[in-house]
């Protein structure tokens, strides 16, 4: 996966990171992501699964592994999505796995991950995944990260790029970096997606807000609404009216 980027001032990560999730919230949300009930699409669906690996993630890097592993289990029972993941993380690093259907193998791949210093590079992401639905449709693209270092402009074309094909951006900040969230906001705006804070105060509800993207990816806006628990009907409203949080 490359890309060429505009050279964009950059700072260090650890300059612009904002207040860590508490270990608490971490386990509430690994807590409940065990509990899970297994998602159920009409049909089958193809989402790719992005993650910042650079050094500010590391402190919570494991217990997030754990969390997205068992989120993506109970996905993985309604044996309708394909989950494809892309992590970057060092100089210049980002790599893609194929699509799997077998969550043991995207578990597995996830748990050799480490984390290495380094800037972040979601235009790369953003770029891939347009390049993927060209090949074949992506039905969603979650991506969970805590910081942005890059043109803000650049990533606004490229979201805008991915809403006119479909591909909404599930954007899931950890932390309360103010540059990061402005730039989050505005990716899942327009690629008609949605923002969300994972902190103490949403970290419960991040897994039941991660199995309505999977509803979403697998049946659209149909199987949220016949779903219609709470964690849809709040979905819906982002999807639907462009809500923020």
């Amino acid at each position: 996966m490359s890309d060429k980027k505009t050279p964009a001032p950059h700072r260090a990560k650890a300059d612009l990171a904002g207040p860590k999730s508490s270990s608490g919230a971490i386990d509430a949300f690994v807590r409940h992501a065990r509990a899970v009930a297994p998602v159920h699409g009409t049909g089958t669906g193809r989402l790719i699964l992005a993650l910042d690996a650079t050094m500010s993630r590391q402190p919570t890097w494991d217990l997030a592994c754990k969390l997205q592993a068992e989120m993506f289990d109970a996905v993985g029972k309604a044996g309708s999505l394909s989950v494809q993941l892309v992590y970057f993380r060092g100089f210049g690093e980002s790599r893609a796995s194929r699509f799997v259907r077998d969550t043991d193998a995207l578990k597995t791949l996830m748990t050799k991950i480490d984390c290495r210093g380094g800037h972040t590079q979601i235009g790369k992401v953003l770029a891939h995944a347009l390049k993927e639905t060209a090949r074949e449709k992506i039905n969603a693209l979650v991506y969970i990260g805590d910081a942005m270092e890059e043109s803000v402009d650049e990533l606004s074309d490229r979201a805008g790029r991915l809403g006119l094909s479909g591909v909404p951006v599930f954007v899931f900040q950890e932390g309360h970096d103010p540059v990061a969230e402005r730039a989050f906001r505005e990716i899942a705006r327009l690629s008609k997606g949605a923002w969300f804070r994972f902190d103490s105060r949403s970290a419960a509800e991040l897994g039941r807000l991660l199995s309505a993207v999977a509803v979403y990816a697998t049946g659209g806006l149909k199987a949220l609404s016949d779903r219609n628990r709470p964690e849809d009907r709040r979905m819906l409203e982002h999807l639907r009216g462009g809500k923020d949080r």
